[in-house]
């Protein structure tokens, strides 16, 4: 009989299971556990080995294990720590200290010589033998001689006030009503040929793994229980992504074929011809832009693969066809340089673009919003200040987002609606210049087509890399004196091993007085994220006009203006940042004709994975190849920052570990949209939740 959703236990409330009342609910929410299906998706992050006992001479430091014997010696030490120290003995060789900070007198009264122990706990390299630190135990007596447990005991991520022994709990009971009460949401055949089990049995040897089952195999990510979970949430992103992307292309949008008149003219001026990779998404975009239907399309480009001169081409297609261009980067200096450079180019074709910040006021501001809701304003650019809500646009056919992850996934929607009327959207053109290893994009934005920019233009010089340990710091003050003698400029980033923005700001404007003490000759600027956004866009605006010779800031420069006058890049502790990250920032450098450095200051010794970042970065500068690298250090997580994982938050796929798997899902997906609309919400609201925004739940 097929189960009426009530009867799921996707939608069981947890206070639905015994014991469950409303002080645990609330410290389950905590971990996002609303209902019996939540806890059921809520695996165990590792195991412990209780099914066989080891002998103490055995065991190994760093093991963790099931050990039993006789009390030898039992006795307090004080030591720096007062201690009840106990010495178990199994009748081989050697013994086992086991270590009791923490202990009543009763405790201390019980565990006396002569009494047998059945002890598990994590074995570690004391000072005098191999040691336990407070661990689990029992008298021997009280167990069948030689009984164990019967399977591999699940540990689970929790929080404050919860024990592992409640999770078992909860979890037994959820078990019990696994098969009459949890859904299979793929339809037959899907698992066909990828080697999965049914949902029930992935579940059950997950939380109850049989006896003959090793941890160190239910550990691999590759386990096919994992995989089947994995699978059905990549499934579930899948469909609500392309449902999204299904409902935008069942929308109306102007066509904006052009006559090509203005964009001839504007190639033709140029003072250097496109790249093969810059015509080939040109082309794509322009088939795109000519369609009844909204483009929806993401453009990847390394840093200085020249992505504003495509975005330039798209919005003259615009402008052609009669329609409004807008285009929004994430800070004002940024918009601002697109805006000049747009001037620069569009102007000689009468086509002067205005600009929209946050610091327009009064009535300067009203002017521009006036032009942009007449239509004699043909391209806007600007903050997100263009799509608050006293914006309104004549005819608004395309909105280009520069560097979107700053804005964060749904937010390019909302300028998307300033241009929705009478059933029409307009084309949707999304910039990145970090680059986005090929699984995570097909997963994040599985609603985009993907255009890359794979080419960096010619005649820019290749940034080259060293690595210099910190007791060469002289060394490097006295290069940044040496650049800046020849006119040249550069950035001193800064960033500390503690993970505290205050720290950092703090390194930043100590490095800065030292630094302006060293170098008394240069006029030295400081930025960083506790600075006030407009005074540390005047410090960055005074930076590109060549005013200010060394800049001194912490990652906040990541995404910054073009400076091809900078030729110097220095970071301080690269071992605390990610591959992708430090691209960035090396990034700021090499935009123009002179030999360009990257020098990072790392504090020894390096670890064997920060070795290998510095390593990468000094053999390649192929951005693609640094976020690949990156994502299989770090993690999606780290790759995307907070903003964007957000949106993401996978709870068991990996679109790394898992991305052979994403083929497959995408089929699913299709799959289950075409033959099974009737599985596509219970789908979402499983693995997404209620909030799935961008799934339209």
């Amino acid at each position: 009989m097929e189960l009426l959703p009530e009867q799921a236990l996707d939608q069981m409330p947890v206070t639905g299971l015994r014991g469950v009342g409303p002080r645990l609910a609330e410290r389950l929410s905590r971990l996002g556990i609303e209902s019996v299906g939540d806890l059921l998706f809520h695996l165990p992050l590792r195991y412990q080995d209780r099914t066989r006992l080891v002998q103490i001479a055995a065991l190994r430091a760093g093991d963790e294990a099931l050990v039993e014997g006789e009390i030898a010696d039992a006795r307090i030490g004080f030591g720096r720590r007062r201690s009840l120290r106990v010495w178990l003995t199994d009748g081989g060789a050697g013994g086992l200290l086991l270590r009791f900070f923490h202990f009543s007198n009763a405790q201390a009264a019980a565990l006396r010589p002569g009494v047998r122990l059945r002890c598990f706990g994590e074995v570690r390299q004391g000072p005098e033998a191999l040691e336990m630190v407070h661990p689990q135990y029992r008298s021997a007596t009280a167990a069948e001689p030689g009984s164990t447990e019967e399977a591999l005991t699940p540990i689970y991520p929790t929080t404050e006030g919860l024990q592992q022994s409640t999770w078992l709990a909860l979890t037994d009971q959820a078990l019990a009503r696994l098969s009459a009460g949890l859904p299979e949401l793929l339809p037959p055949g899907l698992c066909d040929g990828l080697g999965l089990p049914p949902l029930t049995e992935a579940l059950s040897t997950l939380h109850r793994p049989p006896p003959d089952l090793p941890a160190e195999r239910l550990r691999e990510r590759d386990h096919p229980a994992r995989r089947r979970l994995a699978f059905e949430e990549l499934t579930a992103h899948q469909v609500s992504l392309r449902r999204l992307r299904r409902r935008q292309q069942q929308a109306q949008a102007p066509r904006l074929a052009g006559d090509g008149r203005l964009r001839a003219r504007f190639l033709r001026d140029l003072p250097f011809a496109l790249t093969a990779a810059q015509r080939r998404v040109a082309e794509e975009i322009a088939e795109d832009l000519g369609r009844p239907h909204p483009m929806l399309r993401l453009l990847q480009g390394d840093v200085g693969s020249g992505k504003t001169v495509v975005a330039a081409l798209a919005a003259l297609q615009a402008v052609e066809a009669g329609q409004q261009a807008a285009i929004m980067a994430p800070t004002e200096l940024l918009s601002e340089q697109h805006w000049r450079n747009l001037h620069r180019w569009l102007a000689p074709l009468g086509l002067d673009p205005v600009w929209l910040a946050g610091r327009h006021k009064g009535r300067e501001r009203a002017e521009v919003i006036e032009a942009i809701a007449g239509g004699t304003a043909g391209l806007a650019v600007g903050t997100h200040a263009l799509f608050q809500d006293d914006v309104e646009f004549a005819e608004l056919g395309l909105v280009i987002i520069d560097e979107q992850h700053r804005f964060g996934v749904h937010q390019r929607l909302r300028l998307r609606e300033k241009g929705a009327r009478d059933g029409r959207a307009p084309h949707q053109l999304i910039m990145t210049a970090t680059p986005i290893p090929r699984s995570l994009a097909m997963t994040i934005y599985a609603d985009l087509d993907l255009s890359v920019i794979d080419e960096l233009p010619p005649g820019r010089t290749p940034v080259t890399t060293v690595a210099l340990p910190d007791g060469r710091r002289e060394e490097v003050i006295d290069r940044v004196r040496q650049a800046c003698a020849q006119g040249r400029q550069a950035y001193w980033v800064c960033t500390l091993i503690e993970d505290s923005e205050a720290l950092q700001c703090q390194a930043a404007e100590e490095t800065e007085r030292l630094l302006s003490a060293a170098l008394p000759g240069l006029r030295v600027g400081l930025v960083h994220g506790r600075i006030k956004g407009a005074e540390r866009e005047t410090v960055m605006a005074e930076f590109a006009a060549g005013r200010v010779d060394l800049l001194v800031a912490t990652t906040v420069i990541e995404v910054g203006v073009d400076v091809p006058n900078a030729s110097l890049m220095i970071v301080e502790n690269p071992e605390r940042l990610g591959l992708a990250q430090l691209h960035q920032l090396r990034g700021r450098v090499g935009r123009g004709a002179v030999d360009s450095h990257c020098v990072l200051l790392y504090r020894a010794p390096l670890s064997r994975t920060a070795r290998e970042r510095i390593d990468l970065l000094r053999r390649t500068s192929n951005g693609f190849e640094i976020a690949e690298a990156d994502l299989r250090m770090r993690g999606p997580g780290e790759v995307l920052g907070t903003r964007q994982t957000g949106e993401l938050a996978m709870r068991i796929a990996d679109p790394a570990a898992d991305a052979a798997m994403l083929p497959a899902a995408r089929h699913a997906a299709e799959r289950i949209l075409d033959e099974h609309p009737e599985l596509v919400r219970p789908l979402i609201l499983r693995w997404l939740g209620p909030k799935a925004e961008y799934g339209g739940v």
